[in-house]
């Protein structure tokens, strides 16, 4: 039953990636092409920024219910007493490795300033709107030890987080965004495995966390270009 997990997870990261690497190939050409006025840079969405995160999110509403408990009890039956504290420390690795990275003068996206910025808006973001989400919905979780299961807290920080890696150095390697998403996709995977999650919640929790990263991606030219206006 481990088995048939995994490979549900992994068919969710890997339909990220395939939008991952068609995004990697796009940066790789815009950054050849002549440089354009400032303000055509502003607010560059692809398709890659919106699909994954949008299809893990439906595909959480469409496991709420039924199929998250019918897989749940699978699982739990067949790893009653499974536990690990791995995914308390895990989510916040890609992040970590992401920083790291520029603290040692490895050339990212953004340089460290801006990555810490980045990486403290991302998880502030994200967590707000799936803290608001639990409190709002107030689903009981798989071992009724409280109503804050949807979405997945944990599982929504690992994918910002991942996230951020792949934004910074994706393009330097697609293993570091392999790396980072496997990472989060094993946070997932032990959140359901420690009967602490539904697959629904995982799901909708990494919608969350790449949605709410990319979002911002997406509008920091934005709020770099108002912040300088703001300074003069």
């Amino acid at each position: 039953m481990v088995t048939r997990f995994l490979k549900t997870q992994l068919l969710c990261v890997i339909f990220c990636f395939q939008f991952v690497s068609t995004e990697i190939v796009a940066q790789g050409s815009e950054a050849q092409r002549s440089v354009a006025p400032r303000d055509s840079t502003l607010w560059n969405i692809k398709a890659g920024d919106v699909i994954p995160p949008v299809s893990l999110a439906l595909a959480g509403l469409v496991a709420q219910g039924k199929i998250s408990r019918h897989f749940q009890e699978k699982i739990h039956a067949q790893y009653p007493n499974f536990h690990s504290k791995a995914d308390e420390f895990l989510p916040y690795a890609p992040g970590v490795i992401s920083l790291g990275l520029a603290s040692a003068g490895v050339k990212g996206k953004h340089k460290l300033g801006d990555q810490v910025i980045l990486a403290l808006l991302s998880n502030i973001i994200a967590q707000g709107v799936t803290q608001s989400l639990k409190r709002v919905i107030k689903y009981p979780r798989p071992d009724q030890s409280d109503y804050y299961s949807f979405p997945s807290g944990h599982t929504t920080t690992a994918f910002a987080n991942a996230t951020i890696l792949h934004e910074e150095y994706g393009q330097r390697s697609v293993l570091y965004s392999i790396g980072g998403y496997g990472a989060a996709t094993a946070v997932g995977g032990l959140r359901i495995l420690n009967n602490k999650h539904w697959l629904a919640d995982v799901l909708m929790g990494a919608g969350v966390g790449i949605g709410a990263t990319k979002a911002l991606y997406i509008s920091y030219p934005w709020l770099q270009q108002t912040v300088r206006r703001m300074k003069h």
